[in-house]
């Protein structure tokens, strides 16, 4: 029988015994592991890069209804504002002090021997600014809004030519019984002698007269 040999045989099995060697295998395996972790994490990349883009256009809309709320709340207080400035206006337009009611108070108040000479009104107006909220050891003060408080003196200076001179004071007693004197007038000391002069002869000595002065107290308002 022919006897064949294999020349190749030592180098096929050096090859062979090469392709396999487990060290190979296993850097075929870490390579294809690490590209899939380079995949996974060019991915994770592009999934933050996309997040962040639409977080930020979130954190934008955001933003524009922040500012768009701070306006509205802004605008809100700015018509309260008004609307109270406006409230307080027609109250002080409704309830502010007429003088033809005044005047047409005395024509309905007279008393005989009695004439009035004189009229004076004085109208002040004190300013009491706001308070905001405060906080002491115990308890917390809450704030208070600016007001005014309104005060009205009215003055009546006459003469009291009745024989007996006190006709003044029935006058004092109509003014106090009157409508429109006791809804306005405070009610503790409304109507006080502010000056009394006393009886003195007319230059004919015919007539005598008392001069007398009346001060009107209103009751005070604060708006």
């Amino acid at each position: 029988m022919p006897i064949r040999l294999n020349l190749l045989a030592e180098a096929q099995a050096t090859e062979d015994s090469r392709r396999r060697d487990p060290a190979k295998r296993v850097i075929w395996l870490a390579a294809v592991l690490i590209s899939l972790m380079l995949l996974w994490s060019l991915s994770l990349f592009l999934k933050s890069m996309l997040a962040n883009k639409s977080l930020n256009a979130i954190q934008a809309q955001m933003n524009t209804r922040t500012n768009q709320y701070q306006h509205v709340q802004d605008t809100q207080k700015k018509a309260a504002d008004i609307k109270a400035r406006l409230a307080a206006l027609n109250q002080l337009a409704t309830n502010r002090f007429l003088n033809g009611t005044l005047l047409n108070a005395l024509q309905q108040t007279t008393s005989d021997n009695v004439q009035l000479f004189h009229l004076k009104v004085e109208q002040t107006y004190v300013l009491h600014e706001e308070t905001k909220a405060r906080t002491n050891a115990t308890s917390t003060l809450p704030p208070k809004p600016g007001s005014v408080t309104e005060k009205i003196v009215v003055t009546l200076e006459g003469n009291d030519a009745s024989q007996s001179g006190d006709q003044y004071d029935k006058f004092k007693d109509a003014l106090t019984s009157n409508p429109y004197f006791q809804g306005a007038l405070s009610k503790t000391n409304g109507i006080i002698l502010k000056s009394f002069l006393p009886a003195s002869a007319a230059a004919d000595a015919v007539k005598r007269s008392v001069q007398f002065t009346l001060e009107c107290r209103y009751a005070e308002k604060t708006r």
